[in-house]
């Protein structure tokens, strides 16, 4: 699902007209999208899309934009428990949400991954899911890596991958 198309269906069916804001990283720019009760997206690069904002931001996007900040100053954890709507199938959210056991620090391989959705035979299936992830970071699908201990694809690119898994102290491979 592209940004703009979860930025249409939000502003059809959310509570509130969805915030989005462009937050600069080390990794690059991030698009953070947001309504009143839950993080609907992190994209990176600019968005081509834009909603009007609130005249006042939800409490709960500054709460969002804080806490990333926080994990991109080193607070691995400051990500935890922030409140998600990812949307998607009910198998892509299991997918997505299983991703939040994930501890930073650690990866797990697509194998793992899909055991753990207890779906075991399904690993292409996660892996798709995974790919389609629309929380970046937060719903942390850059911890998932190959069976071989390799790091394959990473919708951000490899080096953005490469550096979050380092700033949170996954230990390093010969074969990243």
């Amino acid at each position: 699902m592209l940004l703009g198309d979860k930025v249409d269906d939000v502003a059809r069916s959310s509570s509130g007209m969805p915030t989005i804001e462009q937050l600069p990283t080390p990794v690059g720019v991030l698009t953070v999208v947001t309504d009143p009760t839950a993080l609907l997206a992190i994209r990176f690069g600019d968005s081509p899309y834009s909603a009007v904002p609130s005249e006042a931001p939800s409490p709960l996007h500054a709460d969002v934009i804080a806490r990333l900040t926080a994990y991109f100053d080193g607070d691995r954890a400051a990500i935890d428990g922030i409140p998600v709507e990812p949307g998607g199938t009910a198998f892509q959210r299991q997918v997505w949400l299983t991703l939040r056991r994930i501890p930073a620090g650690t990866t797990w391989s697509y194998r793992q991954l899909a055991e753990r959705v207890e779906r075991p035979a399904a690993i292409r299936a996660v892996g798709a899911a995974n790919g389609a992830n629309p929380i970046a970071i937060v719903l942390p699908c850059h911890r998932v890596i190959g069976s071989d201990g390799r790091l394959v694809g990473y919708g951000g690119g490899m080096d953005r991958k490469r550096w979050l898994l380092a700033h949170e102290g996954a230990v390093t491979s010969p074969l990243w």
